[in-house]
């Protein structure tokens, strides 16, 4: 017989049900509480995993090349004068016209043509625009292998960019042939994209490294000159044939996180502004023929506009990116004063160089160079990378920012944790971005496009002259 314990005069087996029912429920709280506890955990686990799977990979530049031209394809101002004079399809007011442009453009005397141009009259045809890709392009890319220790056939994707010079096969396509690269490679070729196009070829490398792990992306930047002679004499036509100059660069990015200790630069931020929806600005550079039938690139007079609002366009766009928050609130503050309290409130330009040590801003021009250097407040010696690249390489198109991020090393300027500002402008009308990171400080290397004359630099460009 089981007994039964009594509490205060009751018989005990009554508080059973009580004791199995508090029991129950206690195991029922403790269960949900599991549930909860597990969920919660695997919640964690599965954000881990997918920021691990889906953050951006980093992108590094391992190394690059800029090509120096031979000192035969030198054109200094008197002999390249000479040349128009001795052509004929050039007229007395034409020739000094181009005198004029070229005394005020801020390039030296050392800048070069492809040889094609130096005969008389000078050679257009496609057969001499592959001789110079050829010429230009293999030196840099056997360079940039040869520095790095990387074979031709670890090159997962190629992007190269030329705006003018589009034959078939394409360019990129004389690249993989050359070189023997594997039958998986991806290879795009940009056209008609002008000078900003560099920054555009860095973005599809940027985006397939996103999607691809463990890859290398090779990165050409050029424009070839030779068939692209201009013969007329329209002004605005004129203008490319005095500023261009021969020119190339080849980077080569990976995302391999154990080739980081060895690169030199991390891609941080890459913002592209695109203005192409306004007429005004479309048709500002535009390839197109003359009343003679000569085709040539027509440089508009509202180019210098056009360039000035597609800049602020992209500023407004990377500014949140890179800029301290206080010239952020300074920004917005004058930006609320100017549109509630009063519209004569004068805009606040923030300190671009609170959030960047280098500038390397396309050497389209002195004016390109002069408008980015006024709007943005900033000291001659933020620009005088542009500036001396354009007096000793010219307008290089696409491939100029590498030659400025050139002049840096080689002045031993670049430090580690240094940031580089990027910025290219092309017909589009498109401003484009790429901002770098610094890895490691860089010592003036040994060769480059500014090894024989950077001691030099430096130099003291002449004032603008007037054009009537």
């Amino acid at each position: 017989m089981v007994m039964y314990p009594k509490m205060f005069g009751f018989d005990g087996r009554f508080l059973i049900p009580v004791i199995v029912a508090a029991v129950t429920a206690a195991g029922v709280h403790f269960m949900k509480d599991t549930v909860v506890v597990l969920a919660a955990m695997v919640t964690m686990v599965g954000c881990g995993a997918a920021y691990m799977l889906f953050r951006p990979r980093a992108v590094y530049l391992l190394d690059y090349a800029c090509f120096r031209p031979m000192n035969s394809c030198r054109v200094p101002f008197a002999s390249y004068m000479e040349h128009a004079r001795l052509c004929e399809f050039f007229d007395e007011r034409s020739v000094e016209f181009q005198m004029r442009i070229l005394e005020r453009s801020g390039l030296g005397e050392e800048t070069c043509l492809p040889p094609s141009n130096h005969y008389l009259p000078p050679q257009r045809t496609m057969e001499y625009g592959r001789e110079e890709a050829q010429m230009i392009l293999f030196p840099l890319i056997d360079e940039v292998l040869a520095r790095t220790g990387i074979d031709s056939k670890e090159i997962d994707a190629v992007v190269l960019n030329c705006s003018l010079f589009s034959p078939t096969p394409a360019l990129v396509d004389l690249v993989v042939n050359r070189y023997k690269m594997r039958s998986n490679v991806r290879a795009f070729n940009l056209s008609g994209m002008g000078c900003s196009a560099g920054i555009c070829s860095l973005d599809v490398a940027r985006n397939l490294l996103q999607v691809h792990p463990n890859t290398y992306v090779m990165v050409i930047s050029t424009e070839i000159l030779s068939p692209n002679y201009y013969s007329g004499s329209k002004r605005s036509m004129l203008l490319p044939n005095c500023l261009f100059r021969i020119g190339a660069a080849v980077e080569l990015l990976t995302n391999r996180r154990s080739e980081r200790k060895r690169s030199k630069y991390r891609l941080v931020h890459l913002v592209r502004t695109h203005r192409g929806s306004d007429d005004r600005s479309f048709f500002c550079v535009n390839q197109e023929e003359d009343p003679d039938g000569n085709v040539g690139i027509s440089l508009s007079k509202d180019l210098m506009s056009v360039a000035g609002d597609a800049l602020r366009s992209n500023i407004t766009a990377i500014g949140p990116f890179v800029l301290p928050a206080t010239e952020q609130l300074r920004f917005l503050f004058a930006l609320f004063v100017r549109r509630v309290v009063s519209s004569s409130y004068p805009p606040y330009i923030p300190n671009f160089r609170a959030a960047f040590e280098h500038f390397c801003v396309h050497a389209g021009g002195r004016a390109v160079i002069d408008e980015f250097q006024r709007s943005l407040r900033l000291r001659g010696v933020d620009v005088e990378p542009s500036r001396m690249a354009l007096h000793r390489f010219g307008n290089t198109s696409s491939s100029s920012v590498w030659y400025e991020l050139a002049y840096a090393e080689a002045k031993g300027r670049m430090k580690r944790g240094d940031r580089v500002w990027m910025i290219g402008f092309g017909s589009g009308f498109k401003c484009n971005s790429a901002v770098w990171r610094c890895i490691r400080t860089i010592h003036p290397p040994v060769g480059g496009p500014w090894d024989n004359c950077i001691h030099r630099y430096p130099v003291e460009v002449p004032e603008i002259q007037t054009i009537n």
